[in-house]
């Protein structure tokens, strides 16, 4: 007889003191008496990994988040043992591990100071009802800490104070604070005594973050399953953190195509074909540049993925065609569902091979989405990847579609709670079978990763361009991203520039929101001053519900297209310096946009801002997010900047008023940069570059700038056939030197390089361009011609007296 029916919930449990230690070439092993095992892993100088178990042996060691060209290796690393506790050295990072209850506390090794320290440290509750462990990790908050990242959070830059939830969600509308939504990247940044670490909890079950909310001086993170497995980076510089965990979680595997970081125009839906070429017809007409139109879920036959409406698209090559012939690349959106029908081969390919999901029990889950009924593949089945990939075969190697908008991909569905499928949906897991509780996370990075894979493979030589909405770490290996189902208001548009810069410093650059507003009908102003904002993004695309009215540049009246025309051709001036900020973001993980905290976490006045952000290295923006202003106040990191328009110099250092009325916005430059410029175009390609032009801002003192090309699209830059220009800046009271350092094997088209040098404080004079002199000082502007492989370039003052033989000046 069963007397007791109740379950016995224990609460917390705790490790216990440690009774042994092993070392295994990198992994120190740490075992306690009530049969903890904590696993530590020395992955570089500056990166530590903690992997408890609560049963004396670790499951398979897998992770979709971890790149597997990730950096390994150190230069130090010593383990000590005194009468408290074990030491883990490296040379940026002393471990302290206690013998009496596993608690870690980390130190700067170079001067001892305290990096991060455990609170409760590890501990776990048993889940009777599901199975496994809630693991949990709390640590101590230090005086005046702050917090930053977490991907797609709705919210400003510094997390203080706030606790989220990671758990992919469809949020259409969300609002400020809403949470979760599309995305769960588990890596925040710590930033206390002007040094700063990350924490990255790779744990694909719903997680959680308390950054001091419930407790003032304890910041926490928990999952509903899975083990407790983080990885602890340290800077001290943001940068550095950044640039590690993307190193981690990979960053893209190649450049994008430069088209891709083009304008693009979506809507949902451009159909029928009269339609689509009327819209990319008045783009050319009004000379707009823009580079992509985009086909919503009704360029479909009833909503079918691979499948076209032969009514609205009867010839869906020779349109594309069409539009390639002026400029135009065709990208069309593919959503998950599959369409329960038996006259739909995708539906029965699939079927027949068993690639959908499952319920627990066994019969296929079942939900509504745009088609009506739909199965869904597992994407976590390697064969399923593969299946998936060769589906896009014939819209990209046949039709000629050049890119793909992975949406609904959380997976999203319609009418059910939760808004996705059932908890107790099975997935392969690439050989681990788990529930949905584990895979739910990882859902949409896995069909992005398909999706990318089959791009990759039929737009050979060409490079794949990949769009998700739902994502985790390490999504941005594949794809580009966007923020989501927004709102056309001005709070969006503030959600908006946060979102952008949290996303970037959580590893994800290539990212944009929906400029204008998804839902509602944004007015002209509020459409101009999110383009405004929306250029300085790495994707930039309008995109609208249809229902709510016309969103293309020209639909607001002629001064609002003249506003957005005179922005979106800044964006394509500006395109050597974005691809030049995209090959660093590859190369070095650097942030292509960096909230003022990234760029100087030295100065504790940009631990609170939102709005400003530098784009690339050099380029300092401030959107207007409010409604009839003619200017706003804004904060100008430390240095000089010029005003982008009419190069008055502000010194930094403190918070300013700026005038921005409608047709202008606050755009600064770094003194000492060099801004690399191409000519406008009205789409990549339209035009051949004859001539590469330079702004060069007067510093006095030394600068360093570059600029990267190649071919702007396909693989041949992987072979060394790319030109790196590095640029020294040398500024004196009565000369400006610049030095050219070349590198690469690829050659640019252009012969020259126009220098239009800005804020020179003597007359040019005379100029000597590697070792010959030039006469300039009849000429009143300040621009100097040069060949393009120059070594050095000197400038003189005008009223110097110049030794011509000895090149000295007196």
């Amino acid at each position: 007889m069963i007397l007791n029916t109740e379950l016995e919930h224990k609460g917390n449990i705790f490790p216990n003191k440690i009774v042994s230690f092993k070392k295994d070439v990198d992994k120190i092993y740490f075992y306690t008496e009530n049969n903890v095992v904590l696993q530590v892993t020395v992955l570089r100088d500056s990166v530590l990994r903690f992997r408890f178990t609560t049963v004396g042996s670790f499951s398979r060691d897998f992770s979709y988040a971890i790149s597997q060209s990730a950096s390994r290796g150190y230069n130090l690393l010593e383990i000590n043992e005194t009468t408290e506790s074990y030491e883990i050295i490296t040379s940026k990072i002393i471990c302290v591990i206690s013998k009496r209850d596993l608690k870690t506390v980390l130190y700067d090794a170079v001067d001892k100071t305290l990096i991060c320290q455990d609170e409760l440290g590890f501990h776990w509750e048993e889940s009777y009802e599901l199975g496994g462990d809630i693991v949990k990790m709390s640590k101590h908050s230090e005086i005046s800490e702050s917090f930053y990242g977490l991907g797609d959070k709705p919210c400003q830059n510094n997390l203080k104070g706030k606790r989220f939830e990671n758990w992919v969600t469809d949020s259409y509308a969300f609002g400020k604070d809403t949470d979760p939504i599309y995305k769960a990247i588990p890596f925040y940044i710590g930033l206390h005594s002007k040094k700063s670490y990350g924490i990255f909890f790779d744990n694909t079950f719903k997680t959680y973050f308390d950054f001091c909310q419930e407790r003032r001086s304890v910041t926490s993170f928990w999952a509903m399953g899975g083990e407790m497995n983080y990885y602890f980076i340290y800077g001290p510089e943001m940068n550095d953190v950044i640039a590690n965990y993307t190193d981690l979680t990979g960053r893209p595997k190649h450049l994008p195509p430069l088209w891709a970081l083009g304008y693009h125009q979506c809507k949902w839906s451009y159909f029928p074909e009269a339609k689509v070429k009327e819209v990319t017809n008045k783009f050319r007409e009004l000379k707009i540049p823009c580079d992509a139109i985009y086909l919503d879920i009704d360029y479909m036959e009833g909503f079918r993925c691979f499948t076209w409406n032969k009514e609205h698209f009867p010839n869906p090559k020779q349109m594309v065609a069409d539009l390639a012939e002026d400029g135009f690349k065709t990208i069309v959106i593919i959503d998950p569902g599959i369409k329960i029908d038996p006259d739909y081969w995708v539906f029965n390919e699939g079927l027949e091979n068993k690639y959908f999901c499952k319920r627990a029990d066994g019969p296929y889950v079942k939900g509504k989405v745009w088609p009506g009924e739909c199965y869904f593949p597992d994407f976590t089945n390697p064969k399923v990847r593969e299946w998936w990939a060769g589906l896009f075969k014939e819209l990209i190697e046949e039709i000629g579609v050049k890119g793909v908008w992975n949406d609904m991909n959380e997976p999203a569905v319609m009418d059910v709670p939760g808004k996705s499928f059932p908890d107790d949906v099975r997935h392969n897991y690439d050989g681990s079978n788990c529930s949905h509780r584990k895979a739910h996370n990882v859902y949409g990075m896995q069909m992005a990763r398909a999706t990318y894979h089959g791009l990759k493979k039929f737009s050979y030589p060409k490079r794949p361009f990949v769009i998700t909405r739902a994502a985790y770490s390490g999504t941005q290996r594949y794809t580009s991203t966007w923020t989501g189902d927004n709102v056309a208001t001005w709070e969006h548009l503030q959600i908006a520039n946060a979102q952008a810069q949290r996303m970037s410093l959580s590893g994800f650059s290539f990212v944009g929101s929906d400029i204008g507003g998804f839902a509602e009908q944004p007015n002209g102003e509020l459409y101009a001053r999110w383009i405004q904002l929306g250029v300085f993004h790495p994707f930039c695309r309008t995109h609208s519900s249809g229902d709510h009215g016309d969103q293309e540049p020209y639909a607001f009246g002629t001064n609002i297209t003249d506003i957005v025309r005179k922005f979106i051709e800044i964006r394509y001036q500006l395109l050597p310096y974005l691809y030049t900020a995209f090959w660093k973001y590859i190369e070095e993980g650097t942030p292509i946009i960096k909230s003022l905290v990234v760029y100087d976490q030295e100065d504790q006045q940009t631990y609170f801002r939102n709005d400003e952000f530098i784009y690339g290295d050099s380029i300092l923006v401030c959107p207007i997010v409010e409604p009839n202003s003619k200017g706003r106040r804004m904060y100008f990191p430390k240095g000089r900047w010029y005003n982008f328009f009419d190069n008055e110099l502000i010194e930094g250092g403190e918070e300013c008023w700026v005038e921005a009325d409608i047709d202008t916005l606050p755009i600064y430059v770094k003194e000492g940069a060099i801004i690399p410029k191409y000519p406008i175009q009205q789409y990549v390609g339209e035009i051949e570059i004859t001539e590469l032009k330079l702004d060069v801002y007067y510093k006095e003192g030394k600068e360093s700038s570059m600029v990267y090309e190649d071919s702007q699209d396909g693989y041949d830059y992987m072979k060394g056939r790319y030109s790196i220009r590095n640029f020294n800046l040398i500024g004196k009271e009565d000369t400006l030197v610049i030095q050219q350092f070349k590198s690469g094997k690829f050659t640019t088209p252009y012969e020259f390089i126009e220098l239009n040098i800005i804020g020179l404080p003597f007359e040019k004079g005379i100029v000597e361009v590697d070792k010959e002199i030039i006469d300039y000082s009849a000429i009143q502007s300040n621009i100097v011609r040069a060949r393009k492989d120059f070594t050095e370039i000197r400038i003189f003052n005008k009223y110097c007296e110049i030794d011509l033989k000895s090149e000295k000046i007196n």
